[in-house]
């Protein structure tokens, strides 16, 4: 059960790890997804009680807030603006921050690699793609032939 683990804790599956994730649009959506989530909650927060009420205090005291009621006495008619305007701002402090901390940092980094001042996630050559192949094709096959971590093969 650990035979497949044992291989990805040389330092070639921790490499081909980084290389992975290391690909700019893996990093971009995951990242992007985790903090957007998880900051969303804090923003939300901070619209839905403070800036919508801030939004909600230019209406007269009479008025559930700035809104246009269509059918008088009927609740489910209520057309809230101040609802809307803070899920704009909600959406757009959200945006913001994940440009300007993930977004722009990558996109930074994706250039210096391009002008060559970091270096960027190794290839695999062509004799490392081959052993690869063919020790999956042993494997498939199943002639009880082990590989070992260097790419010899013992009975």
């Amino acid at each position: 059960m650990l035979k497949g683990f044992n291989g990805f804790i040389d330092s070639k599956g921790l490499k081909g790890f980084k290389d992975f994730i290391l690909r700019g649009n893996v990093v971009d959506l995951a990242v992007a997804v985790v903090i957007g989530a998880a900051f969303s909650t804090i923003v939300t927060s901070f619209t839905n009680k403070v800036i919508q009420p801030l939004v909600n205090s230019i209406t007269p005291p009479t008025s559930p807030g700035l809104g246009i009621q269509l059918i008088g006495g009927k609740e489910s008619t209520y057309i809230d603006f101040a609802a809307v305007i803070t899920a704009a701002l909600n959406f757009l402090i959200v945006a913001a921050v994940v440009y300007f901390v993930i977004v722009l940092p990558l996109n930074t980094l994706k250039a210096r690699r391009k002008r060559g001042e970091e270096p960027g996630p190794a290839e695999p050559t062509d004799v490392e793609l081959l052993a690869e192949i063919r020790d999956l094709l042993k494997v498939a096959a199943g002639d009880g032939t082990q590989v070992t971590s260097d790419g010899k093969h013992k009975a």
